[in-house]
């Protein structure tokens, strides 16, 4: 910047003096380079470490129990099914570990009910074929004589013998949901009072009061012949539950959708752990008279008939000696 005189003095230009900027060493420079160079590495490196310990950490705790998943399913595939895993803390693994026990749990109590129907099986048939094999060595000896009544028994244990052949077969079609239907147009209402008719000569004969009320007509889609298997079973059962002096109602209905026959009895009644029981393959209450020659599974195919049909079989009862009530229900058929 160049000063300027008073305009009557002689004009002379006096020039600033001149400011030079101060730059730092180079050796600075490069110091703070290598300092901030060495800061970066230093913190990359911390944060690799940090991440590779935190996914290691991570890693391991989600791997210990996915190995123990994995070994346990090994061991429920070498039919093992007592084999558990410890559920871990965290949900979505809890879960896991949870779906696995019940898997487990569910095979061993398949698995039991497999080994326990074998051993029912065996003790079923094991009596008519005992009485079958006395008979024919009575015969061979000349014990018995070869009179109606010796062949007529034979005969008629024979006769339980293809009785507990067919309902295996029925019950092995019926629990693979497969059983062999004929599908038509029928009325359960109708069905339900054929089934009682037919029985009723044995409720007379055991002085059992039998009633039958409801709706007049209730169409449904079903196979008669199988339906009809159903309610005889279900009244069948009243009337054995039932001492004399005592009643079975059947009762048809319209709840909603569905049609249903309601057979109840003032008999033995049922304790609440065996309102599911009873649909068990051979299983007897306890303490309730037995007057029938049956196998023990009918109301296991009368469950598996019903469920075919998209409908069920449930039982309910107030208690012991309260009576109990069966409900067969079955899709109302709406449409032609």
């Amino acid at each position: 910047m160049r000063m300027r005189l008073p305009w009557s003095a002689a004009t002379t230009w006096v020039p600033e003096p001149a400011v030079t900027a101060v730059r730092p060493p180079a050796c600075s420079r490069r110091s703070f380079g290598s300092a901030l160079t060495a800061a970066l590495l230093f913190g990359m490196l911390a944060s690799v470490v940090a991440a590779a310990l935190a996914a290691a950490f991570i890693t391991r705790r989600l791997l210990r129990p996915l190995n123990a998943v994995r070994a346990a399913t090994r061991l429920i595939a070498a039919d093992r099914y007592q084999a558990s895993v410890p559920v871990p803390r965290e949900p979505e693994l809890a879960a896991i570990a949870g779906d696995v026990n019940t898997l487990a749990a569910r095979l061993a109590a398949t698995e039991t009910r497999r080994t326990r129907l074998l051993g029912e099986v065996a003790h079923e048939m094991r009596t008519p074929l005992t009485a079958l094999d006395g008979y024919v060595e009575g015969l061979i000896d000349g014990v018995f004589a070869p009179e109606p009544e010796i062949l007529g028994a034979a005969s008629d244990e024979l006769r339980r013998l293809r009785r507990l052949a067919d309902d295996l077969s029925a019950l092995s079609r019926a629990e693979e949901q497969r059983p062999d239907l004929h599908l038509a147009g029928a009325d359960l209402a109708d069905l339900a009072r054929r089934a009682a008719s037919r029985l009723a000569p044995q409720f007379s004969d055991s002085n059992v009061t039998l009633t039958v009320e409801g709706a007049w007509a209730l169409p449904v889609r079903a196979d008669p012949d199988r339906i009809t298997q159903v309610l005889t079973n279900i009244i069948g059962n009243a009337l054995t539950a039932t001492p004399a002096g005592g009643a079975v109602t059947v009762q048809t209905r319209a709840q909603g959708r569905s049609a249903q026959a309601v057979v109840t009895d003032t008999g033995t009644g049922l304790a609440a752990g065996d309102l599911e029981r009873v649909f068990e393959r051979f299983y007897r209450v306890p303490g309730r008279p037995r007057r029938s020659s049956g196998s023990g599974m009918g109301l296991t195919i009368a469950r598996g008939i019903a469920r075919a049909h998209g409908g069920d079989v449930t039982a309910s009862s107030a208690g012991p000696g309260h009576g109990a009530t069966f409900t067969l229900t079955i899709p109302l058929r709406t449409g032609p």
